[in-house]
């Protein structure tokens, strides 16, 4: 069926009607829009409409206002992504997008709308451009599906650049700023938790979350299959990434300080008896529950401030074991792969900075390899430079 229509005015303004033939009870059916200042206005308006409806691209725009939809959006999020995801989700919603975005219509979304509070966010609210981009991706994620649900044409965050990515600042520790910790860390009840972030990368939650049934003590091999939540409430058998599910070896010395570690945990549960909640954690509380992060916290970050080391984020010591292993000339497949990254660009791009002698490195070690023993030693320069002299003299 093709669509016809006419452009009328009413008042001051103009109108245009399109006929859309009639309802199953053979009633007239029209699409009016009102509110154009000219002729021209509304013509060019009724053109555009016909041509989506000629040709089925045409959407009926939402009655909803932005705030409703992303509000919707968030309710279906929740049972489809990670719960720090969700929540990450939640709080920039409520603390960013909605204050500012919330009342407009959802089918009026323009891109220079996105771009403006954009802007907002980072010369007024001073946000970091990683985080507006998290929101950037966030909003793009939201309104595809808006589009793929034909409540708007276009995505209109999609029209928009986000900021450009910034490197965040990253801190780690030497071997030596390392040792000095784990000296002071002995005395913790958190001792183990500590020597695992060193030896295996591992994030918190996944630490948290260990279960002896994912540590195999005679091949020497951590397997990562469960997590704790941020709350330290919830025990997850999934982590973060698919990439997460992985094998992480570790040190045969440090296998005997987890055999170590056991034995002292089962004679700890035999005095408790019934009072010791059983749930297999590695790492647990006195009454075997799961560690509360913040308590975690605390702990960690009392034990830097006795043994006086620069303050360090606990996930900064997973940095802080790929940066070592790195400078100890692993590949950067198998940093990527221990610990959980998709892709080893990732890998390199994130830790690559921190690096700045390995080329200078890899030179070196090439020109041992090439030229082994023929490498001149810094005494023998005169050996050059004598018959050098002599050539510049005669010449």
């Amino acid at each position: 069926m093709n669509y016809s229509g006419s452009v009328r005015k009413e008042g001051t303004k103009w109108y245009y009607v399109i006929e859309l033939g009639k309802d199953a009870q053979g009633k007239r059916k029209q699409k009016k829009k009102r509110g154009f200042k000219t002729k021209k206005e509304a013509q060019t308006a009724l053109t555009k409409t016909l041509h989506e409806l000629n040709s089925g691209t045409y959407i009926e725009p939402s009655s909803q206002t932005l705030g409703e939809y992303l509000l919707e959006w968030l309710e279906y999020k929740k049972t489809n992504v990670a719960e720090s995801t969700y929540a990450t989700y939640y709080y920039n919603l409520k603390k960013h997008i909605l204050p500012e975005l919330q009342d407009i219509p959802l089918a009026n979304l323009k891109p220079l709308h996105v771009q403006q509070f954009y802007s907002k966010l980072l010369n007024e609210t001073k946000l970091n451009h990683n985080t507006v981009r998290k929101i950037h991706t966030m909003l793009v994620n939201a309104l595809d599906r808006a589009v793929k649900f034909d409540m708007v044409l276009k995505n209109a965050a999609k029209l928009v650049d986000p900021p450009k990515e910034t490197k965040s600042e990253m801190d780690v520790w030497d071997i030596d700023e390392v040792r000095s910790f784990l000296e002071i860390a002995k005395r913790s009840p958190f001792y183990m938790v500590y020597l695992i972030a060193i030896n295996t990368g591992m994030r918190q939650g996944e630490i948290l979350g260990l279960s002896w049934d994912h540590v195999n003590l005679e091949d020497n091999i951590i397997y990562v299959k469960q997590t704790l939540s941020n709350d330290g409430k919830t025990l997850k058998s999934t982590t973060k990434t698919a990439a997460g599910m992985r094998t992480i070896a570790i040190p045969k010395e440090f296998s005997a300080e987890l055999k170590r570690h056991k034995l002292e945990q089962k004679k700890h549960k035999l005095r408790l008896g019934p009072l010791y909640t059983d749930l297999n954690l590695v790492n647990a509380t006195e009454l075997g529950t799961p560690i509360n992060p913040s308590n975690l916290r605390r702990n960690y970050n009392s034990l830097i401030k006795k043994a006086g080391l620069k303050r360090i984020r606990f996930h900064d010591l997973r940095h802080t074991h790929a940066t070592l292993l790195l400078k100890q000339g692993v590949h950067p497949k198998i940093v990527a792969e221990r610990l959980g990254h998709a892709d080893t660009r990732m890998t390199l791009d994130r830790y690559s900075h921190l690096l700045p002698n390995m080329q200078k490195e890899t030179a070196q070690k090439f020109g041992e390899l090439l030229y082994g023993h023929q490498n001149l030693q810094l005494g023998d320069q005169n050996e050059i430079k004598e018959p050098l002299q002599q050539y510049v003299t005669n010449w």
